[in-house]
């Protein structure tokens, strides 16, 4: 804010009962509101001003202007503080006085009507109560001492005025004048009705309409334009035009008219803020109009002729433009990988073109979208979902919407890319050396090198490695599982169901020549086999178990975002207590997202913070554990020293046999292999008398085996007995 200029920002204005924040700026030349939803700008001459007057309002102080013409404007939004201000630059650079005017709040209902200008204003007491924009009207109704007043409806406005109606007594000093009727002719001179009085300007027959959908005769009117359908009709008041564009289609064969609206048009439930014309560019026309030569150039200043020709999107265009008094926007410079301004890509379900034009960007069609660079936040590039051939190009507004066009083909991201950046919007996921390789296109799509540049993967990487502990939780995911291995010693498989074990009967001391061969053949199959690889108790492969977090290792580092919601979620609780835990974290991310770089700064502060901290703690939780280990590994080399010498000392295995590890004896049997068939040959008559002889045949082999381990103590285990300790086929055992 300087001596020339005062600026003020979340200035509202009233439009149809609904509130639109701006920002205006007042100078020597005059006042400017930008209206931030709309785009909209309001232009007042400083030499047009005809009065200014300051009210103390609900939301607290409001500025109204007046022009020369009768317009008014009213701004709403300031403080106390700023009457001084303003009161001493309107003085100054206007040569105007900055009047405080009180307002009725008795809250009464009969009081004087007057209108002034383009208002209706209600006083009490020679006190305003109320003031009501004609302009709002939409329809008037007398009947005996009555008006009633019908007000076009804002769908922005949380609370519409639908109608109000006034009484009017008899003028007992003139009773020749009705005041009903005056009253009514007062409103409706002002009113913004659309009355199709006297003969259509022009007619265009049967233009082709893409939203709302079909064919229309287009009536010009002087006030407004006349859309007439086979089921519908629109009249669209040309103050409720906010822009025209004129853009070519990427076939270069037709063009399309578009004018954005506000309020829009309503068929029922639905809206339509844009009326899109398609035109091919090799349709002509002769139009002629209904108005004489001196009206053309009077009223159009010779932007019009009586008789024109050439293409229907030019001389549509340019009838437009004459009557809405709005400048057309055409593309810029901009030009794609195919020599065209527009873009192809998809919206949602519906295919498109997107249009960068040279202060924001223009989708057509289904929905249409227009974008002004003012309501950007950033862009992102995204990397195509389908396929590596296209990308995704996303814009994120201020309020929070994101935009998403997709199957945009690879070649134009560096138009594109070149487009954003001299438009110095923020590029999302950009990173610091992206746009100074020349192949940055190749960085950003990527060929098909696996060492391609990848700006979002590159953050998450950096995230996941600051937050990841030195702990070693993620080894079981490197495991491999081994073989099951049916030569390590000490199995407890070959130990259960080895069929080779110590035998009763001195006819059983040698197995069948057949059934080992068979053995060994599907040994030898399953070794052939890949499988996966076991790890066996003592051979070395063990499988490793998940390790066990330490209770006394130090607390990981918290980033700022997860240190904001512990503190503020109990507020959120308490402003959704309805909301899941999930949507809490929802609620809680976008209200991140919505948060300024000063307001995350204490925050990261905070985890910055928390991380030194963490750092520190592992560094010593590290060395402590390092000292820990020292002195565990000393006591664990002594065990290890007397369990190799007691191992040393065991007598080695026969041969022939198996030894049996189940602390039953080496002639013990189970209940199946009792049972078996071999055994049931004797006699089943005196199995009793058969238990009573085993145990003799039971010493008869031990002491056989005592022999034989005498004869040849440290024989190794030949590979005739290695194969049948092996031998997991439970089939074979059971027929065994």
């Amino acid at each position: 804010m300087s001596g020339d200029t005062l600026e003020f920002d979340q200035i509202y204005q009233e439009n149809k009962g609904a509130m639109y924040d701006g920002r205006l700026r007042i100078s020597k030349q005059g006042i400017v509101f930008k209206n931030n939803k709309t785009g909209k700008v309001d232009n007042l001459s400083g030499t047009d001003l005809n009065l200014t007057h300051w009210f103390r309002v609900a939301r607290g102080y409001e500025l109204k202007v007046g022009l020369k013409s009768g317009a008014v404007f009213k701004y709403d939004g300031f403080k106390e503080s700023d009457f001084d201000k303003l009161s001493d630059f309107i003085n100054k650079n206007y040569k105007m006085r900055l009047e405080e005017k009180e307002l009725s709040v008795k809250g009464w209902n009969w009081g004087t009507a007057k209108f002034k200008g383009p208002l209706l204003s209600f006083d009490i007491d020679n006190m305003s109560a109320f003031e009501i924009p004609l302009g709002n009207v939409s329809h008037c109704a007398t009947s005996k001492n009555e008006v009633a007043l019908e007000f076009h409806q804002n769908d922005d406005a949380d609370v519409s005025l639908m109608e109000m109606r006034f009484y009017v007594p008899p003028n007992q000093d003139n009773p020749d004048v009705d005041p009903v009727q005056a009253f009514h002719d007062n409103v409706m001179d002002k009113a913004d009705i659309i009355q199709a009085t006297g003969d259509a300007i022009c007619i265009f027959k049967e233009l082709q309409c893409l939203t709302p959908r079909g064919r229309y005769d287009v009536r010009i009117y002087p006030t407004f334009l006349h859309l007439h359908g086979k089921t519908f009709d629109y009249k669209l008041p040309y103050t409720t035009v906010l822009r025209l564009f004129l853009l070519p289609h990427k076939d270069q064969r037709q063009m399309f008219f578009v004018v954005s609206l506000d309020p829009p048009i309503k068929q029922g439930q639905t809206r339509y803020h844009f009326l899109i014309l398609q035109f091919s560019k090799e349709e002509d026309m002769t139009l002629e109009l209904s108005l004489s030569e001196e009206d053309c150039a009077d009223k159009f200043e010779g932007k019009l002729q009586k008789e024109m020709s050439g293409p229907v999107y030019e001389i549509v265009s340019r009838v437009m433009k004459s009557m809405v008094n709005r400048k057309i926007t055409v593309p810029g410079s901009f030009k794609g990988n195919s020599g065209t301004s527009a873009v192809s890509c998809s919206h949602k379900a519906g295919a498109g073109f997107l249009y960068p034009l040279e202060r924001g960007f223009i989708y057509v069609h289904k929905p249409p979208i227009h974008l002004r660079f003012d309501e950007i936040s950033c862009v992102n590039f995204a990397r195509g979902v389908a396929s590596n051939r296209t990308f995704d190009f996303e814009i994120e507004t201020k309020s929070g919407t994101t935009y998403t066009f997709s199957s945009i083909e690879k070649e134009e991201y560096g138009k594109l890319f070149d487009f954003t950046t001299n438009k110095k919007l923020r590029v999302k996921n950009r990173g610091k050396n992206l746009k100074d390789s020349v192949n940055y296109d190749e960085d950003m799509m990527g060929s098909d090198d696996e060492g391609q540049h990848d700006a979002y993967m590159e953050r998450v990487k950096a995230e996941a490695a600051e937050g990841i502990s030195d702990d070693d939780e993620s080894s079981d995911d490197e495991e491999e599982d081994a073989d099951f291995n049916p030569d390590g010693s000490g199995s407890d498989l070959a130990e259960e169901y080895d069929s080779n074990a110590s035998i009763s009967s001195s006819d059983e001391d040698e197995e069948d020549e057949e059934k080992k061969e068979r053995r060994k053949k599907k040994l030898e199959k399953a070794k052939s086999k890949p499988a996966k690889r076991r790890r066996t108790s003592d051979g070395g492969k063990k499988r490793k178990k998940r390790q066990k977090k330490d209770p006394n290792a130090p607390k990981k580092a918290m980033t700022a975002f997860m240190l904001w919601l512990n503190a503020t979620r109990s507020e959120l609780r308490k402003e959704n207590p309805d909301a899941s835990i999930g949507e809490i974290g929802k609620i809680a991310g976008e209200k991140w997202r919505e948060m300024g770089p000063s307001d995350k700064e204490e925050w990261e502060q905070k985890a910055k913070e928390d991380k030194e901290r963490y750092k520190a703690a592992m560094e010593e939780y590290q060395a402590r554990k390092e000292e820990e280990g020292s002195s565990e590994g000393e006591e664990s080399d002594q065990a290890e020293k007397k369990t190799k010498k007691s191992k040393s000392s065991r007598p080695k295995p026969s041969p022939t046999k198996s030894p049996s590890k189940a602390g039953a004896g080496a002639n013990y049997k189970s209940k199946e292999y009792i049972t078996s068939d071999s055994d049931s040959d004797d006699s089943d008559s005196d199995s009793d008398s058969e238990k009573e002889k085993k145990p003799k045949k039971k010493g008869k082999k031990a002491k056989k085996k005592s022999e034989d381990e005498e004869e040849e103590p440290i024989a190794s285990t030949p590979p005739e007995s290695e194969e049948s300790a092996g031998d997991d086929d439970d089939d074979d055992d059971v027929d065994d």
